[in-house]
């Protein structure tokens, strides 16, 4: 079977180079948008179409397994993303995420977070954890402060030594001091502003990295593709830098919409690398985003070379043995098996972070492209048989594919009596004449260029090459011939 060609969801877009503006000490720093960004480790939503508040009220999600993929802020936004999302694990995922914030610095989410796990086993009856400890709470702030102060002193004393690679070292570790403590918008700044202070393309893709990890997290897409395409310009990239600006970019155009380009970016992560960055995305990700985005929008023969005949990526579906069937049979053409592996796999797919936008649209570009190659080869199809196929009723499939004839994706007209699809074939005599009548227009415009050329020749108005040469090599010289416009 071949699909129907169906139009790419679009190409990578450029943004344009950050505003910037001039701080109290002189540094140029850049402006992140319009507003103070999203608090720290708190979910918000990506902007894309789909449905914002589904609750997954069953799930088979092995969520101990799952966390162990993460670390750092990831792991902890992400178990609370499942505590809102999914009532079934909301008290494990809050108990995880507590143990995780036990000894960081950002006291506030830890604060916030007891507070909503107490009220949780209050309300499934189970024993509250501790009260939190002021006492160790003011410790760590002030153990936080005391650090904050020292690194802006050292700052201040590389600036006046004006070494540049101190003064770069500072800034990034002020920003790692911002990050652990979930300033992300002063983490962005202190990152940015070792921009100037860069002597190597080493030093500009490590600035690169440091921006677009905390841009990832503040949902900031616009400046992971500015920074993804600096830190792409540089001669020289590490392997495990290059995976994750690939996988970054991934997520960028995941998060637009533009699922073509996204999967085209998932694929060409390395696989050696995949699993290097449990800080922003883990190995699973980048098979589960690039399968599900191959599917939806890849042709057949593309998901022949570019998936199934790509052992690196083949790899990476190990991992994820569901979306490894589902692919399988989606390209064997087995769609009922397909979709109905992919149904079992979506509960888990709308606790994804970064997927829960997107599911519905890549489910239903995915059982489009399964209707389209089902019906290709055949002149017509018995509805009732396809709706047994594709495990639904007459009913629904008529309005899916009604909606499919009217997109143009589907060359077919609906028999409502007989419940028959049938393909609407071109007349191939009305065809052919139709492009003999082309041709025919176009050996006639031809003729007569031709013609006019001769005829221009002989008027000698025509101007030679060598003439054409002299005068562009002398502006100011006359051309001794005129010049016509050829037809």
């Amino acid at each position: 079977l071949h699909p129907v060609p169906c139009s790419d969801v679009g190409n990578l877009t450029m943004m344009a180079e950050p505003m910037q503006t001039e701080d109290d000490d002189g540094v140029f720093t850049e402006v992140v948008g319009g507003d103070d960004g999203p608090a720290p480790m708190q979910v918000e939503d990506d902007g894309a179409a789909g449905t914002a508040n589904d609750v997954v009220t069953q799930t088979s999600l092995d969520l101990e397994a799952y966390c162990s993929n993460y670390k750092g802020r990831t792991k902890v936004a992400r178990l609370q993303f499942i505590a809102e999302r999914c009532p079934q694990l909301r008290l494990e995922a809050l108990r995880l995420c507590h143990e995780e914030l036990k000894e960081s610095p950002d006291v506030n989410t830890f604060v916030a977070l007891t507070s909503k796990l107490n009220e949780e086993c209050v309300a499934q009856g189970q024993q509250p954890v501790p009260p939190v400890d002021s006492a160790r709470i003011e410790s760590v702030t002030h153990k936080a402060t005391q650090q904050r102060e020292k690194l802006e002193q050292d700052l201040k004393s590389y600036r006046r030594n004006m070494v540049k690679e101190s003064i770069r070292i500072g800034h990034n570790e002020l920003g790692a001091h911002y990050y652990n403590c979930g300033d992300l918008q002063q983490a962005l700044k202190c990152y940015s502003r070792a921009r100037d202070y860069c002597t190597s393309s080493k030093q500009v893709v490590e600035m690169c990295a440091n921006v677009i990890k905390v841009s990832v997290e503040m949902r900031n897409w616009g400046h992971v593709r500015s920074y993804i395409a600096k830190a792409e310009s540089a001669p020289e990239i590490a392997p495990e830098t290059a995976c994750m600006l690939k996988a970054c970019a991934g997520l960028a155009h995941l998060a637009d919409g533009q699922f073509d380009a996204a999967a085209k970016a998932f694929l060409e992560v390395p696989v050696e690398h995949a699993g290097s960055f449990p800080s922003l995305f883990s190995i699973r990700d980048i098979g589960i985003y690039g399968a599900l985005c191959a599917l939806a929008t890849f042709q057949r023969d593309d998901l022949k070379h570019r998936v199934m005949q790509n052992s690196a990526f083949r790899q990476l579906l190990e991992h994820v043995p569901a979306m490894r069937e589902a692919v399988k049979d989606f390209y064997s053409s087995r769609y009922t098996t397909c979709l109905k592996t992919l149904d079992d796999f979506r509960s888990e797919l709308l606790l994804d972070i970064h997927l829960h936008w997107h599911v519905a649209a890549l489910f239903k570009e995915i059982r489009n492209k399964a209707l389209m190659q089902y019906f290709y080869p055949f002149l017509s199809v018995d509805m009732n048989r396809m709706a047994e196929a594709f495990s639904t009723t007459v009913q629904e499939l008529e309005v899916e594919l009604i909606a499919l004839i009217m997109d143009g994706q589907i060359q077919a007209r609906i028999d409502t009596d007989k419940k028959i699809l049938c393909a609407r074939r071109r007349d191939q005599r009305t065809h052919m004449f139709s492009k003999a009548l082309e041709a025919g227009k176009a050996f006639e415009t031809n003729a007569q260029a031709v013609l006019l050329r001769i005829a221009m020749q002989k008027a000698g108005f025509l101007v030679s090459i060598k003439g054409s040469a002299q005068a562009s090599g002398d502006n100011n010289a006359a051309p001794t011939t005129t010049a016509a416009t050829k037809g």
